[in-house]
């Protein structure tokens, strides 16, 4: 006897509907509704071989079930669950788009090469194809990669440093 997770009265209602002429998907809905299991289709079908009921011999000419009634229309889903849809749906308000902020400071434009440890690397350019992308270069905000300015463009003035710097104190081990 093979050993497998199908019960026998399982097992006798896949042959019953196999003998009915239902495919292996109507089958395994018929099965998980009447027993509360969770068959799928492929285990039906290797149920069904290691039953011996699969294969070739299945004749095709077998009685079909007369068609499903009618599903409900999409149309109808719609019309029946309006109401309910409202309760659930997001509102969404008008939001008006703030104006973008500008920095009231005329950049030296410097390149990548030429600019030096303390310069401010606010880049402008670069929005169309082949234009340079420079930078700002004014001196920078301590502990920031950005002038005053444009730190406070980018974060808000009451932000806080770029780089959290922390000391930690070291001690020497001597090695054994």
């Amino acid at each position: 006897m093979e050993l497998t997770n199908w019960a026998p009265e399982h097992s006798d209602a896949l042959r019953d509907y196999l003998a009915l002429g239902m495919s292996y998907s109507e089958i395994t809905r018929a099965i998980n509704a009447k027993f509360n299991t969770a068959y799928s289709r492929n285990a039906a079908i290797g149920r069904a071989r290691r039953m011996g009921l699969a294969g070739d011999d299945r004749p095709k000419d077998w009685a079909r079930l007369p068609p499903k009634a009618q599903q409900m229309s999409l149309h109808r889903l719609r019309e029946r669950y309006a109401a309910a849809s409202r309760w659930f749906g997001p509102t969404f308000e008008r939001v008006e788009i703030p104006k973008l902020r500008c920095v009231e400071i005329d950049p030296r434009h410097l390149s990548l090469f030429e600019l030096e440890p303390g310069d401010c690397r606010y880049p402008y350019g670069g929005d169309e194809e082949g234009e340079a992308i420079t930078f700002c270069g004014h001196p920078q905000r301590e502990e920031s990669s950005y002038c005053t300015a444009h730190f406070h463009l980018t974060r808000g003035p009451d932000a806080a440093p770029e780089r959290a710097v922390s000391a930690a104190r070291l001690r020497i081990v001597e090695a054994a």
